[in-house]
C-alpha cells in the first residue's frame, strides 16, 4: 500500500476513526461561520479547533496514512481533506496531507476535485500562485476574486479537467 504503509487494524478500529473523523467536521461546520466574524473570542475558539484538528489528523497519517473512502468510508475521507483543508497555520499537515491525497488520487482512492482544493490552499498558504482559482482572495466590485493563479486564461480548463465547474459558474452559486 503507497499511503504511508499503514499498519493493519480491526474494523472496530477504523470504524472509531471514521466516526471521529465526521465529529470533526461536523465541529468545523459549526465553527466556521464565526472563524472571520468581528468576535476575536469565536476567531480565537477557531484557530485552536482547527489546530487540534490538525494534530489529530497528524496522529491518524501516522497510524491509518491518509483516510481512503475505501477503508473509512466517503464522509470519513470527506472529513479528512476538510481537517487538512483548514490546517492553514499547520502547513506541515497540509503538505503531508496533499502528498497522501496525491497518491491516493493517483491510486484512483480519492477525487481529483479535493486534491485540486487542498493543493490550490497549500499553494496560497505558501505565498505562491494556485493552480485551479479555488481559493477566493476577497470580492471586488460583488464579484469573488479568486488569489493569483498560474497562466488563469487555462484555469477553467484545468478546472473542468478535476471536476470543478468553471470559475464564473461555480462562484455564481454562492451569490
Amino acid at each position: 500500500m503507497t499511503h504511508d504503509a499503514p499498519a493493519p487494524h480491526t474494523d472496530d478500529d477504523l470504524t472509531a476513526v471514521a466516526s471521529e473523523l465526521v465529529a470533526m467536521a461536523a465541529a468545523d461546520h459549526a465553527a466556521t461561520a464565526r472563524a472571520n466574524g468581528p468576535d476575536f473570542a469565536d476567531q480565537l475558539a477557531w484557530r485552536r479547533l482547527t489546530a487540534r484538528h490538525a494534530d489529530r489528523l497528524t496522529e491518524i497519517l501516522d497510524t491509518h496514512g491518509w483516510p481512503t473512502a475505501d477503508r473509512f468510508g466517503p464522509d470519513a475521507a470527506r472529513a479528512a481533506w476538510l481537517v487538512a483543508q483548514h490546517a492553514d497555520r499547520q502547513l506541515d499537515v497540509q503538505r503531508r496531507a496533499l502528498r497522501l491525497l496525491e497518491r491516493a488520487v493517483a491510486d484512483g482512492l480519492a477525487a481529483p476535485r479535493d486534491l485540486a482544493f487542498l493543493h490550490d490552499r497549500t499553494r496560497v498558504n505558501e505565498g505562491r500562485e494556485q493552480r485551479y482559482g479555488t481559493q477566493i482572495a476577497g470580492v471586488r466590485d460583488g464579484a469573488p476574486v479568486p488569489w493569483p493563479c498560474e497562466a488563469p486564461e487555462e484555469m477553467d480548463r484545468r478546472r473542468t479537467e478535476v471536476g470543478i465547474p468553471p470559475f464564473d459558474e461555480y462562484v455564481a452559486q454562492f451569490a
